[in-house]
């Protein structure tokens, strides 16, 4: 079985939602595809501070389920299905997916698939993630003004989210498995001279503690053995993040951290395709700049399929 319609998207976070809210708004059959719940990674968010419209804050799932209901009421279509290939056929592309025998032909698609933190892996991280553990300090951070605070990390996006970090806290302990750190030297200076910064070297996580929320965090030195408890508020985990595209390999460009890369209008490297959000490659992952992708991506889209269908002529 195949079902057809003129915008496929991939994915359903902040920038997917977006994409079919313009998408359904300007007449063109959508479905989004979505292999877990709408919303993406921002539905861990007990509160998101810096979006637009809500001074008082709003959580994750209230904002994504408003998006998600104005899609609705645009016409577009959720289905329940993991994306597995992509593939061109004649003048339309077709997303073939695994886990129920059908596919799905489309004029053209958008890539909204998002992107992971990488996880620690360690007791009570999937817990207390959205209740003091969270992997976006930008999202969240002035929450945890005059509190203490742990950072686990030691590359760029570790230091410049710790940095950023120091706005708030009280105190803040940077956790780095090595005896020196990997971010640029400016970002390292500017964190070593920080009074509000401590920094504990050659250790790693073992165990975060709490509940409900955050209370602290066991470490490791790995020359010495010793263990340590750390008492903070809030856990920020900067150990890298992989972008959703693994079935896109070989179709699709990708940089060398396999997100997916576009020119200025969300355009990606196979004719009709688009990407936005999370997993293409940006300088800044926000639920706003998601959005704006999405809005430029859907944009993007009408008007190739226009100018596809005025050639067709």
């Amino acid at each position: 079985m195949t079902k057809e319609c003129d915008v496929l998207i991939i994915g359903a976070g902040p920038a997917g939602l977006t994409a079919g809210i313009y998408s359904g708004r300007a007449g063109l059959r959508t479905l989004i595809l979505e292999k877990t719940a709408a919303g993406g990674q921002i539905l861990k968010a007990d509160i998101v501070e810096n979006y637009p419209a809500f001074p008082d804050g709003i959580s994750g799932f209230e904002l994504m389920e408003k998006m998600k209901n104005q899609a609705e009421k645009f016409g577009v279509e959720f289905i329940s299905v993991e994306a597995r290939e992509l593939r061109a056929h004649s003048s339309k592309l077709i997303v073939v997916h695994t886990n129920e025998a059908a596919t799905y032909s489309a004029k053209a698609v958008i890539l909204a698939t998002g992107a992971n933190p990488k996880a620690l892996g360690i007791k009570g991280e999937a817990e207390l993630t959205g209740r003091g553990v969270s992997y976006c300090a930008t999202c969240v951070g002035p929450i945890f003004r005059d509190k203490e605070v742990v950072v686990v990390g030691g590359g760029d996006s570790a230091v410049g989210e710790a940095l950023y970090l120091t706005r708030f806290v009280k105190k803040l302990t940077l956790i780095h498995r090595r005896d020196a750190l990997r971010a640029a030297k400016i970002l390292q200076e500017k964190l070593v001279k920080n009074d509000r910064v401590e920094i504990r070297w050659d250790s790693v996580p073992e165990e975060i503690l709490g509940g409900p929320r955050v209370s602290g965090i066991k470490i490791k030195n790995v020359k010495t053995g010793k263990e340590e408890h750390i008492s903070c508020d809030g856990i920020f985990i900067y150990v890298g993040v992989e972008p959703n595209t693994y079935f896109l390999k070989d179709k699709i460009k990708l940089d060398g951290k396999k997100f997916v890369v576009t020119n200025e209008n969300m355009e990606t490297s196979q004719k009709g395709v688009f990407a936005c959000g999370d997993g293409r490659k940006n300088a800044l992952k926000q639920v706003v700049t998601a959005c704006a992708e999405g809005a430029l991506a859907a944009y993007s889209c009408l008007r190739y399929i226009e100018e596809s269908e005025g050639n067709r002529k």
